[in-house]
């Protein structure tokens, strides 16, 4: 096929022949724009290979050949098209008879008058097509004997060859609609006259969107068919061609497979790492990446490690094996029990440290020694310094006797059903009193109890061998995140599978038409993911974070009660422990907790 102008090409296509392989002849560059204008592609280099998938009529540009006027038609234009025989008109209809002779044309012959015609029998509409069936004699007069179709009937007219025009010649057919005339190649650039436009004769020059695939481009390319660029049909030895078309693993994700995908990695998204794993170093443009589907379940969750100066950040799979025992919870005041108080739940504490209430005008205020266990029951107000209503946590007190199992209660025994007010500023620290020795799975730990929730990982999870969670005194499973994610894994090590969020780590891939290899049976899945730290705290400023209530604001009464000198020094500094604590707490929602979030932690 020798290279022909784009426009040419697109013109004389059939739809059916679809898809075409184009090669670009000679690129076009459009100034302004590096890639695209408008959504459509302006800029091909010679050598362009483009396979062709669609092409959509956009619009159809009427023009007056004789005053260079043009108009835009819509596709779906409901007017009707006639063939004219060439540019010229005719005076009258002997001229037209004349010319008709001339050129050995034997009747009968169409035209159609730029005017309108009245006769007796009616009046002939201006751009009607008439047929000129016979030259004959007619009450005297020289005239020619014409038929005009109304689609109803046909109507028999005697018009005078002194008729004046001017009129056209029109090719002999049906009329034809705006499609009708651009798919048949015969009538292009040819003149048509149509009743519904204003001149006598017009030419049609469409313009179409062509769709199209071309190497690495993640979407389908579109190009105007008035791009001036030629091309050259390859198709018929082009057919080993593999159009690359990259893709997100988010696009992946949105088409829902199929699966298992074979890729190859052609782009990693730049930025600090998210997984500290040591498979994040093998994700390399040119490996070979294999996607076996979208993990089960959806939700993950965040956990810390306790009992080190530097705490270690995880992200544990809802799928994850493991058992795990529940830890008991520190509580550095009674401000923070308030927070861990549940309905419906019991909530046992033991004083760390021995806490002396005096000072204060209420008797149910009491001192707490270290290793008093206390259970508590419910937040109050009580009347407190200078007669001004305090926050209280009110609890019960219990003896050893009261942890027995099958013991009766006492209903008179002060020991048993000794209730205290605990101020929220109360600063003696608390340990939670824990008689579960179970152990769970992740599954029935959420289900069962509120997060956070401290726990030790007792066996590790066997489909993981390298689980670390085993090896820590203590985690803290902080939040619940519900994200989709993909399993994934390398073809340099397809014995393991691990999975990658691409809402935070969207690589860019080809597909391969390849099998993945893959070794027989299920695969194992690493189940648990370790966070750097920047990522934990980009985690934690999610909106799933940031829609957390805020604690309880700690009781306003200390300020009055510090300048009024009515309160000790050490429950000045219980008081400022409580205040400083719920700043840490509150700083998990604010920017700069980001940067000070080790330490705070």
């Amino acid at each position: 096929m020798e290279p022909m102008s784009l426009q040419d090409f697109v013109c004389s296509l059939d739809p059916a022949s679809l898809p075409r392989v184009l090669q670009v002849c000679s690129g076009v560059y459009f100034q302004g724009s590096i890639y695209e204008i408008s959504g459509n592609e302006c800029c091909l280099s010679t050598g362009d290979l483009i396979k062709v998938t669609q092409v959509h009529l956009q619009k159809v540009v009427c023009e007056n050949p004789e005053t260079g006027q043009t108009m835009v038609l819509a596709p779906n234009f409901q007017g009707h098209f006639s063939l004219l025989t060439g540019p010229q008109s005719y005076g009258t209809l002997e001229e037209l008879v004349s010319a008709a002779n001339q050129s050995s044309k034997k009747l009968p012959i169409c035209f159609m008058s730029t005017y309108k015609i009245a006769t007796k029998a009616r009046v002939v509409p201006e751009k009607q097509p008439l047929k000129l069936v016979a030259v004959e004699m007619h009450l005297g007069t020289c005239c020619a004997r014409c038929v005009l179709d109304t689609g109803a009937q046909q109507v028999l007219l005697h018009l005078p060859l002194s008729q004046k025009g001017p009129f056209w010649e029109l090719e002999p057919g049906t009329h034809r609609t705006l499609l009708q005339v651009l798919q048949d190649p015969a009538l292009r650039d040819r003149l048509l006259t149509c009743p519904a436009l204003p001149w006598c004769s017009q030419t049609l020059r469409p313009e179409y969107k062509i769709e199209a695939i071309m190497h690495m481009r993640r979407s389908v390319v579109k190009i105007p068919s008035t791009l001036e660029v030629d091309v050259e049909d390859v198709t018929a030895s082009s057919q080993h061609i593999h159009f690359i078309q990259p893709l997100l693993l988010s696009e992946v994700l949105a088409r829902g497979g199929p699966f298992p995908l074979p890729t190859e990695i052609l782009e990693v998204p730049e930025g600090p790492p998210i997984f500290l794993s040591p498979w994040v170093g093998s994700l390399k443009k040119g490996r070979r990446l294999c996607i076996h589907g979208v993990a089960s379940p959806s939700w993950r969750l965040l956990a810390s490690t306790k009992g080190r100066k530097m705490p270690r950040h995880f992200m544990i799979s809802g799928a994850y094996q493991g058992k795990l025992r529940r830890r008991p919870r520190e509580f550095p005041t009674a401000y923070d029990l308030l927070g861990a108080l549940k309905p419906g739940q019991s909530l046992r504490v033991v004083a760390t440290k021995d806490y002396e209430g005096e000072g204060l005008e209420n008797p149910g205020f009491t001192s707490l020694a270290m290793g008093d266990r206390l259970e508590v029951l419910r937040s109050d107000q009580a009347l407190g310094a200078e007669d001004r209503d305090t926050d209280v946590l009110v609890c019960q007190r219990l003896s050893d006797e009261a942890e027995k199992e099958g013991e009766e209660e006492c209903e008179g025994d002060a020991e048993h059903q000794e209730q205290i007010m605990l101020p929220l500023h109360t600063p003696g620290g608390f340990v939670e009193e824990l008689s579960d020795g179970r152990r769970y799975s992740l599954q029935d730990l959420t289900v069962q109890f509120s997060l956070p929730c401290e726990v030790k990982v007792m066996v590790k999870d066997t489909n993981h061998p390298a689980d670390p969670l085993t090896s820590f005194p203590g985690l803290r499973l902080e939040e619940k995140i519900v994200e989709p994610f993909l399993v994934v894994s390398l073809d340099s090590k397809p014995g393991m599978c691990f999975e990658i969020p691409p809402r935070w780590l969207d690589l860019t891939v080809a597909e391969e038409e390849e099998p993945p290899s893959q070794p027989p049976g299920s695969l194992p899945v690493a189940t648990v993911e370790e966070l750097t730290e920047a990522f934990y705290y980009r985690l934690r400023k999610l909106p799933t974070f940031e829609s957390q209530a805020p604690p309880p604001r700690p009781p306003k009464i200390f300020s009055n009660l510090r300048t009024a000198g009515t309160i000790s020094a050490a429950q000045t500094q219980g008081a400022d422990l409580a205040k400083d604590h719920r700043g840490q707490l509150k700083s998990v929602q604010s920017d700069s907790w980001l940067q000070e979030g080790p330490q705070a932690h």
